[in-house]
């Protein structure tokens, strides 16, 4: 089992949210359909920018809680190591 750390928004450099899941492809398509309120509800982080693999949940946990912690430029930079163009992933996800 995989557990994934990942940044959502609701478009290139817009709102982030980190989150974390066991299924991402579940997960994003909560955000999408606005399944649970709050945060990526109310400001439509629906498309997926960015992920890491983890085979821990309390790796995962641990990495997404160090995210949170980080300043927005930190968050910016990471995206656009792994995904310059901010383009949705999660369309090409597995």
């Amino acid at each position: 089992m995989a557990f994934y750390v990942y940044i959502a928004t609701n478009k290139p450099y817009g709102v982030l949210y980190t989150g974390m899941t066991d299924d991402l492809n579940r997960r994003m398509w909560e955000h999408r359909e606005h399944v649970r309120r709050g945060f990526t509800d109310k400001y439509n982080c629906e498309m997926l920018v960015w992920y890491e693999v983890h085979e821990t949940r309390e790796s995962a946990f641990l990495r997404e809680r160090r995210i949170k912690d980080w300043k927005r430029e930190w968050k910016i930079r990471l995206i656009n190591e792994m995904n310059p163009d901010w383009r949705d992933i999660e369309e090409i996800f597995p």
